[in-house]
Parts: structure tokens; sequence; C-alpha cells
């Protein structure tokens, strides 16, 4: 391979993360987090609680303080709840 091969390649790659990185930023831009209704084991990242700091630890189905990503706009419908209506209901349960 010569040099401009290599260096072709390399900028190719480069911009191709850049058309990437834009894919999931707008993905995550149509998604919300959605309090509890995430199964056990599919959260999408820490719980509230603070009990565990990583995705897919959580213990039980439908937990308030566990939350995953849905389509912005489709939380309320499939049960759940917003952080901060989450953070209420776990201060009710104390």
């Amino acid at each position: 391979m010569n040099t401009s091969q290599i260096i072709s390649s390399a900028l190719a790659a480069a911009l191709s993360m850049g058309v990437v990185g834009q894919a999931v930023a707008q993905d995550k831009a149509a998604k919300e987090k959605c309090y509890g209704v995430a199964k056990a084991g599919q959260n999408d990242c820490a719980n509230l609680s603070g009990s565990h700091s990583c995705a897919g630890q959580s213990k039980a189905d439908n937990a308030i303080d566990e939350w995953k990503y849905v389509a912005k706009g489709s939380c309320k419908g499939m049960g759940g709840k917003s952080a901060d209506e989450a953070k209420m209901m776990m201060k009710d349960k104390k």
C-alpha cells in the first residue's frame, strides 16, 4: 500500500466516525428516560437510589428507581414516570 492510500483510508475512517456520532446524538434526542418500566437486567444505566451505576444491573421488574430509554412521548402510555415523579414516589415510600 502506498502512502496516499493509507492517508485516504485514515481520512475516510475519521469522517465516518463523525457521521456515526451524529446519528447516535440524534437517536438520543428522539428518546427519553422512563422510570419504572425496565425489566430486571434491562435498565439503561445507574438508578436513582444509587445502589448500582451500570446498565443491566436492575434486580426487579418495573422498579421505580430504574429507567430505560423509550421513544419520546411514549413513557406515560407504558405506565412509566419522569425522573421527578419517580423521586417523589421514592420519598413517599420512606
